[in-house]
């Protein structure tokens, strides 16, 4: 049983691992850039920084122990949404879909690309305007590197965001 302890979600953090390995790697994380993308690994390296909380609940958890030993949420766009907006009592981070305009530094953007309901690709927020607009949002992302890199340059066809709430505590 967890006691749900809350804490805050240290987007400083978070930026600050981002800004740092956005065009290179982390040596202690597998590179999944030739096995369909870096993405969502990287992003929840970011998120990681700035909880310092896993979730080692097999497959619904979100956790990484080494390349073979990960939880999907980890590495996967699809799954990582439903573990974020979806973790109401285990530990780690939380969080829940949101409107542009309630991002800020630290949460996530993910894209689809060919069918608007499947979405295959996760960015971190780097910087945006208060209020965050499609516009003013600059990303940092692994697979296809990018640091500080215009939202807007990119062309999706579905586009969802996450807003990072908290971290609950084991």
């Amino acid at each position: 049983m967890y006691n749900n302890t809350l804490a805050g979600y240290n987007r400083q953090a978070a930026l600050e691992y981002s800004n740092f390995w956005a065009l290179g790697r982390n040596p202690q994380y597998y590179d999944y850039s030739d096995l369909g993308g870096d993405c969502t690994n990287f992003i929840s390296q970011c998120i990681y920084a700035g909880s310092g909380v896993m979730n080692y609940n097999g497959g619904a958890g979100w956790y990484y122990r080494n390349g073979n030993d990960k939880a999907p949420a980890w590495t996967a766009a699809r799954f990582l949404y439903p573990f974020l907006t979806g973790n109401f009592a285990g530990p780690g981070p939380y969080g829940m879909e949101a409107d542009v305009s309630q991002l800020e530094a630290g949460d996530i953007v993910q894209l689809a690309f060919q069918d608007p309901g499947i979405f295959t690709h996760s960015l971190f927020v780097a910087a945006c305007g208060s209020p965050a607009t499609i516009d003013n949002i600059r990303i940092n992302t692994h697979t296809y590197d990018r640091l500080n890199y215009p939202l807007i340059q990119y062309s999706w066809i579905g586009i969802r965001f996450i807003r990072i709430l908290g971290v609950r505590i084991q």
